[in-house]
C-alpha cells in the first residue's frame, strides 16, 4: 500500500472519529491495519481525534472591534464588524462559504438552474424553526428576499439583486428566483451578510427588529457600541453550536482587546494589533490563527468632486503610495500587494497584471498633466477600522509628500465611523473583507448604482462587462473580462487598494478549531460560534 493511500485512508478514519461515526476499537483496528505500530496509532487517536472532537458547553466571550453605539439589526443597512459577528450569531442564510472558502448549504439544502441560469430553485431544510417557535417555510425566505428590492428599498444588498425579477414560493419549502438575465454566481451572492434570513409579517416585510432568527444561537441581550449576550437555539438545524452561550464585548480599542485576551476576559479576539502580534504570540495559553485573505482596505476618492474628479490626480494618488512599505510597516509582513482593484490573488479569476508601483516621479508628472498645481487633501482614517489605520495614512502622507501631494490625516471617532464618513468624505480609509466572486465584490462598490459605490466612480465599459460576464456560462471568457475589468478599476477608478491583508486572530488554547478557517470575515468567517468549541 503507497503512502499517499494510507495518508487517504487514515484522513477518512479521523474525520468518521471526529464525527462520531467510528468508534475507538474501530480506529485502533483500521490504523493497525495499515501497518501503523499501536503507540503510533494510540498518538494518533488521542491527538487527531479525541482533541479534535468537538465537545458542547461553556460561554464564549469575544472580544469584537468596530462596534458603534449606531448599530442594529436591519439586514440590509449592517456595516460595522460587530454587526456581521452578531448576524451570524444568530441568523441563517440560504447558503454559506465553508471554512475551506467554498460555497455550502445553510438553509437551503440544495440548488439547481434552468439552462441559461436566469431561473434558480432552493430546496430548504424541513423542520426549521426560529428562536421565537415559528416554523420556518418558504414565504420568509421570500419575503427577506425581497427586502433588498424594489425602489423602497434602502437595503446596501440592493445592486446583488438588481437582475431579480421574482421570489416565489413553491409550496414551503422551496423558492424559485427568477432572473432578467443568467446569473451563474446567484448562490454565491445569496451568501452575502445582508441577505439574512428573518421572520415574514403578514404584509410581506420581514420582522428584524425582535432579532428573531433561525440561527445557532438566540439574542438575550443587546447593547449596540456595547456587547450583546446570546444563548444556544436548541431548535438550530444544522450540527455544530458546540457552546453554550456567546458574549461579544465591544473592545475597539486594539490594546483593550489584547489585555482581555492575556488576562482571560475574554477567550478570543477578532483581530490582533500587528505591531505587537509577536508579544500576544510569545504570551503563555494564546493561539494565534493567521489567514491569508482577499480582506483589503480601500482608500476611495469620490470622482465626481475635486481634485479626484481628474483621472491624472487619482493616478498620482496612486503611484505616490509606498505598497512594500506599508506591508511591512503597518502589516508586519501579514499581506500582499495590492493593485488597485479588489481581487486578490488567492480568490477566483485574479487577473495577473503590471504591478504598480511607488514612483514620486510618474506622481509628479500626474500632476503636472493636471495642471492643478500642487494640492492638499484630507484623509480620514480611525483605527477602528483596521489597527493602524491612522499609523498607515501617516505613512501614505509621508510618501506622497515626495511627489508634492499634501495629505491632511484626519483622525475620526470610531464610534459613528460608518454612518458619519464612509460614503460622505471624498477620501477615507475603508476595510472590506472577502467576497467569494469578483461579481458579488463588483457589484457592491464598483457597478455605476450600486448603494455602496464608495467612489461614485462611473464607467461604461466596466458596466457593459458586468453585465456580460454575470450570463457567461464559458469560463474562459469570462476569465478575459474579469482581467479588463480589474484593469480598468486598476487605471481608471477611484479606488487605491495597497494590500490584501491576513485574518490575524487569537484565542487561548483552550478554544479549538478544525483544520481550516474561513478568510472572508474575522473570525472563521464570522461562524466561529458555531463551528469552534472549548477543549
Amino acid at each position: 500500500m503507497t503512502s499517499p493511500e494510507t495518508d487517504r485512508i487514515l484522513a477518512r478514519m479521523i474525520e468518521a472519529a471526529r464525527r462520531r461515526r467510528l468508534g475507538r476499537r474501530g480506529f485502533m483496528q483500521g490504523a493497525l491495519a495499515t501497518g501503523m505500530g499501536v503507540g503510533a496509532a494510540t498518538g494518533l487517536w488521542t491527538g487527531q481525534v479525541m482533541a479534535q472532537t468537538p465537545k458542547r458547553g461553556g460561554i464564549f466571550r469575544v472580544g469584537i472591534n468596530d462596534g458603534n453605539t449606531g448599530d442594529q439589526l436591519d439586514p440590509g443597512l449592517i456595516q460595522s464588524i460587530f454587526e456581521i459577528q452578531i448576524s451570524h450569531c444568530h441568523r441563517s442564510w440560504l447558503t454559506e462559504i465553508t471554512d475551506t472558502n467554498q460555497l455550502g448549504p445553510d438553509l437551503a439544502t440544495g440548488w439547481s438552474a434552468a439552462e441559461g441560469a436566469a431561473e434558480w430553485r432552493f430546496e430548504l431544510a424541513r423542520d426549521v424553526t426560529f428562536h421565537s417557535g415559528r416554523a420556518l417555510t418558504a414565504a420568509d425566505v421570500v419575503a427577506s428576499l425581497n427586502h433588498h428590492r424594489g425602489a423602497q428599498s434602502t437595503s446596501a444588498a440592493a445592486s446583488l439583486l438588481a437582475d431579480v425579477t421574482d421570489v416565489r414560493a413553491d409550496g414551503d419549502h422551496a423558492v424559485i428566483i427568477t432572473l432578467a438575465a443568467g446569473n451563474a454566481d446567484l448562490p454565491y451572492l445569496l451568501s452575502d451578510y445582508h441577505i439574512q434570513i428573518c421572520p415574514a409579517n403578514e404584509d410581506g416585510s420581514i420582522d428584524w427588529q425582535s432579532g428573531d432568527g433561525t440561527g445557532p444561537y438566540r439574542i438575550v441581550s443587546y447593547e449596540p457600541g456595547v456587547g450583546a449576550e446570546l444563548e444556544r437555539h436548541e431548535g438550530w438545524h444544522r450540527e455544530g453550536a458546540w457552546f453554550d452561550g456567546i458574549r461579544l464585548t465591544v473592545l475597539n480599542d486594539p490594546n483593550a482587546r489584547q489585555t482581555a485576551l492575556v488576562t482571560g476576559e475574554v477567550d478570543a479576539i477578532a483581530t490582533v494589533d500587528l505591531k505587537t502580534v509577536g508579544l500576544l504570540q510569545n504570551a503563555p495559553g494564546i493561539q494565534i490563527d493567521d489567514v491569508a485573505s482577499g480582506a483589503h482596505v480601500t482608500m476611495p476618492m469620490f470622482c465626481d468632486v475635486a481634485p479626484f474628479d481628474n483621472l491624472d490626480v487619482r493616478l498620482a494618488m496612486k503611484y505616490a503610495i509606498n505598497r512594500e512599505e506599508l506591508i511591512e510597516k503597518i502589516l508586519f509582513g501579514y499581506g500582499s500587494l495590492g493593485n488597485d482593484h479588489p481581487i486578490a490573488p488567492s480568490l477566483p479569476y485574479w487577473a495577473d497584471l503590471p504591478q504598480r508601483e511607488y514612483d514620486p516621479e510618474r506622481a509628479r508628472f500626474h500632476m503636472d498633466r493636471a495642471g492643478l498645481g500642487p494640492i492638499t487633501v484630507d484623509l480620514s482614517t480611525t483605527d477602528s477600522v483596521l489597527a493602524g489605520g491612522v499609523d498607515l495614512c501617516v505613512l501614505f502622507a509621508e510618501q506622497a509628500r515626495a511627489a508634492g501631494i499634501t495629505i491632511n490625516v484626519v483622525r475620526e471617532p470610531a464610534d459613528g465611523y460608518w454612518s458619519n464618513v464612509w460614503l460622505k468624505k471624498p477620501f477615507s480609509l475603508i476595510s472590506w473583507g472577502a467576497r467569494p466572486t469578483p461579481d458579488v465584490m463588483f457589484s457592491l462598490a464598483y457597478k455605476a448604482d450600486a448603494a455602496w459605490n464608495e467612489s461614485h466612480w462611473q464607467n461604461e465599459r466596466f458596466n457593459e462587462l458586468l453585465a456580460l460576464a454575470k450570463a457567461e456560462l464559458d469560463d474562459t471568457k469570462r476569465a478575459e473580462m474579469y482581467a479588463e475589468m480589474q484593469l480598468l478599476c486598476r487605471d481608471d477608478g477611484g479606488t487605491i487598494v495597497p494590500f490584501f491583508q491576513n485574518r490575524v486572530m487569537a484565542r487561548r488554547d483552550n478554544v479549538m478549531h478544525g483544520p481550516n478557517i474561513a478568510s472572508n470575515w474575522e473570525m472563521d468567517g464570522a461562524r466561529a460560534y458555531h463551528r469552534w468549541w472549548f477543549a
